[in-house]
């Protein structure tokens, strides 16, 4: 019996300024609006960390230097795919802040995040970013019942 599944690998990114703000971006895609940090998908054959870069260089224009991985959200698919979110963060970039088709990215005080309308289950990804003892928020769904775990 194989061990080998289907998976699909993304990221997001915590960046913070010297300020203590984060950078968010409204998400305008159907199949996950809402606020969240930047990210997206890692390319076939592309390292987690230079996947990261590259998403919030192509979404943000900035260039982060050292991301750190920070924690992981996982679940499974309607069609058994294993998805996976690598969470980061990152204090160090350069760059010029602008949008793109993705979304507008700006500054926030992370102890406002619940004030903007956030993406699905973006709320309980945030310990993952905010609490170093918390490593993964995984869930699993059940008929129309989610069971959500944060370890």
């Amino acid at each position: 019996m194989s061990r080998s599944e289907l998976a699909i690998f993304t990221n997001m990114c915590w960046i913070e300024n010297p300020s203590g703000y984060v950078l968010v971006q409204d998400r305008q895609k159907k199949e996950w609006p809402g606020v969240t940090f930047p990210g997206g998908h890692v390319e076939k054959e592309e390292s987690f960390h230079q996947s990261v870069i590259r998403e919030v260089q192509e979404e943000t224009g900035l260039t982060i230097e050292h991301p750190v991985l920070c924690g992981v959200k996982q679940f499974q698919t309607s069609m058994k795919e294993r998805y996976v979110v690598l969470c980061y963060k990152a204090k160090k970039f350069s760059g010029e802040l602008r949008g793109s088709e993705e979304g507008d990215v700006f500054w926030v005080d992370p102890a406002k995040l619940s004030q903007y309308p956030l993406a699905r289950d973006f709320d309980k990804m945030l310990p993952l970013f905010l609490d170093e003892s918390t490593s993964e928020f995984f869930y699993e769904q059940h008929g129309d019942q989610v069971i959500d775990r944060i370890y």
